[in-house]
């Protein structure tokens, strides 16, 4: 029992002479951490607001805003660690040979997070756009340093890992995309009164759904078989593609036939032969 009563005073003791000399630059610390997180959120703010003045990307302005607030926060943190007496050379260089090691081991996360750097800084597009890359696409809902989402005119959110990005064939069709239809035509017809009803056709539909610049492009693409087919390429919402498709074909197939412009088919005589 004396023993175990000695062991608490030897740690009393010690607390109370920790205390005693360190109490003034433990308190210092304190208060240097806590106004260094103060400034730094203030600085935070204030750059956000400038940001947004001056209509910097969302995120490059959330990237730029993090980078200041955390370097603010650990150089704050250095300071307040070297009021302790605390010497910070053995932890730097034991983070050095850890960030080493962990950098071997998350070579393709890392790759991710410097795909995403570069994305940020060059813009190759931004919030809002349309992109076509690794054989999908859709809007650009959210750009992060890891990944890129997308969300679809299905509501389906589809992410891609920003190191398949950079590097490939990248598509910005910013709001909108291409639709491509081809319609064939009788060569009893006339081709300029199927483009002409065609244009009107497309003209039926507001600037939202399809866009008026670039122009909608009417011609004929080919002379086939049994028809003159003609192309039809018009810019359609990302969000509204395939109902604006669906849409358009049934407006033309109508139009083409209260217009007595045919739409031919293949034909093929069967001869029947005695044996």
């Amino acid at each position: 029992m004396e023993k175990e009563l000695e062991s608490l005073q030897k740690f009393y003791n010690i607390i109370i002479e920790f205390f005693v000399n360190y109490s003034f630059q433990l308190i210092g610390a304190i208060i240097i951490f806590i106004l260094g997180w103060y400034v730094a959120n203030k600085v935070a703010k204030v750059i956000q607001a400038l940001c947004e003045k001056n209509e910097l990307d969302v995120t490059l302005t959330k990237f730029v805003v993090n980078i200041v607030k955390f370097s603010i926060i650990i150089g704050v943190a250095i300071i307040s660690v070297g009021k302790l007496g605390i010497t910070l050379t053995p932890f730097i260089a034991g983070i050095g040979a850890a960030s080493l090691g962990a950098g071997l081991a998350l070579q393709g996360t890392l790759s991710n997070y410097g795909a995403g750097l570069s994305i940020i800084i060059g813009r190759p597009f931004v919030v809002g756009n349309t992109i076509s890359v690794e054989g999908v696409f859709g809007v650009v809902e959210e750009i992060r340093l890891a990944h890129t989402i997308l969300s679809t005119e299905d509501g389906e959110q589809i992410t891609i890992p920003n190191k398949h990005i950079i590097g490939e064939v990248l598509i910005n069709s910013f709001e909108y995309r291409v639709v491509e239809t081809v319609v064939g035509i009788d060569y009893n017809c006339k081709p300029e009164d199927a483009i002409a009803a065609i244009h009107a056709v497309l003209e039926q539909f507001d600037a939202q759904t399809i866009s008026r610049e670039p122009k909608a492009q009417v011609g004929i693409k080919e002379f086939g078989n049994f028809s003159i087919n003609i192309e039809v390429r018009y810019w359609a919402h990302t969000k509204l593609f395939f109902e604006t498709q669906y849409r358009v074909n049934l407006a033309i197939f109508n139009t083409l036939k209260q217009n007595n412009i045919t739409i031919p088919f293949p034909t093929y005589n069967l001869v029947n032969k005695d044996r």
